[in-house]
């Protein structure tokens, strides 16, 4: 069975993004949440930072959306190629 590329883009886009400024929103309401998770992903994206603004949740959630798209997009595309033509189960 193929994926729909469209359906794992937008899930994957949405789920990283959701978790990233869940864990932002936390921290900014409990200092020190999930700040080690923060930090590492501050390091992949440019202008995020772990410091705990609204502003850099917003950011840092704007940077999630396209980082899991396109990894949900890759994710499927790949699948697929592996997958192949048929779906018959054997």
């Amino acid at each position: 069975m193929r994926l729909n590329l469209k359906a794992i883009t937008l899930t994957a886009g949405i789920i990283w993004a959701l978790a990233i400024f869940l864990v932002g929103i936390m921290n900014m309401i409990w200092s020190g949440y999930g700040y080690s998770f923060l930090k590492v992903v501050a390091s992949l994206y440019p202008g995020f930072d772990a410091r705990g603004s609204f502003g850099n949740v917003i950011i840092g959630t704007l940077y999630a959306l396209v980082d899991g798209a396109a990894c949900g997009f890759a994710f499927g595309w790949i699948y697929n190629l592996f997958v192949g033509e048929s779906s018959t189960i054997q």
